[in-house]
């Protein structure tokens, strides 16, 4: 059985199990606008809402995500404070943040580039697979601008100290063969293969959706691992990521 609904820049079905959630704005390469965000939100929402969905796997066509649309950085580098302002970063944050937490398995698929917020959707996942073409890199430091949303908390929890440090630091970008290498990847396939292969799997765990769920949180709470928990990583980057976007006026 199928479901099906298409916002405005994200996709929505599901089949067998498995809820896709796909990014469809490819005119500026998916970067995150506040209402794609909220697409996003809502979408996982809604397949965490359905008791026969067992995992999700989020998309994006030809270019995975180029990042967060730069209206967003500009304004709240104008003034963090500014009410508006201040939401529609967290919104942007959000998107990744209820992927990373919400209630049943997550897998990325990732093709072209996954860039700074981007970077950070697909490393709030449970698994990703990627593309052997893929590009991989945080972007942040090349426009001068501090990382955000509990950037290096994500890096270093899926490929460790230094690549964080390769990557966060010194902006290091890696393709998809190497992201298998570091960690940051389960496999990497054809550009064509990816979503078949990231649909493959989830639909393992698919099949038994209140096992899937199980599953999750146990996995999560098991392998969080030290370091600082990443909403408080979150918040710790955003005075920094604040004070870089101001400096560019």
């Amino acid at each position: 059985m199928t479901d099906s609904h298409s916002p405005a820049e994200v996709g929505y079905d599901v089949s067998d199990g498995v809820a896709r959630i796909t990014l469809d704005a490819p005119g500026r390469r998916n970067a995150l606008s506040v209402e794609m965000a909220d697409e996003i939100i809502a979408a996982t929402r809604r397949a965490e809402a359905d008791s026969a969905v067992g995992a999700i796997v989020i998309t994006g066509g030809a270019h995975f995500c180029s990042g967060a649309v730069r209206e967003v950085l500009a304004a709240a580098g104008k003034d963090p404070a500014e009410e508006e302002a201040y939401h529609n970063l967290e919104t942007i944050y959000r998107a990744f943040t209820t992927i990373g937490e919400i209630g049943l398995p997550t897998i990325a698929a990732v093709r072209g580039a996954a860039v700074g917020a981007g970077l950070n959707l697909a490393l709030a996942t449970d698994l990703r697979v990627v593309s052997t073409t893929a590009r991989l890199l945080p972007g942040f430091a090349q426009i001068g601008i501090h990382p955000g949303g509990g950037h290096f908390t994500l890096l270093n929890r899926v490929a460790g100290r230094e690549a964080a440090a390769a990557m966060g630091i010194f902006g290091a970008e890696v393709d998809g063969k190497r992201a298998v290498e570091l960690g940051m990847a389960w496999t990497a396939v054809d550009d064509d293969d990816v979503e078949q292969e990231a649909t493959r799997i989830a639909r393992k765990v698919a099949r038994d959706p209140a096992l899937a769920r199980r599953l999750v949180a146990s996995f999560r709470r098991q392998t969080a691992g030290g370091g600082i928990p990443w909403d408080v990583a979150v918040e710790m980057e955003r005075p920094s990521q604040m004070w870089s976007l101001r400096r560019r006026d």
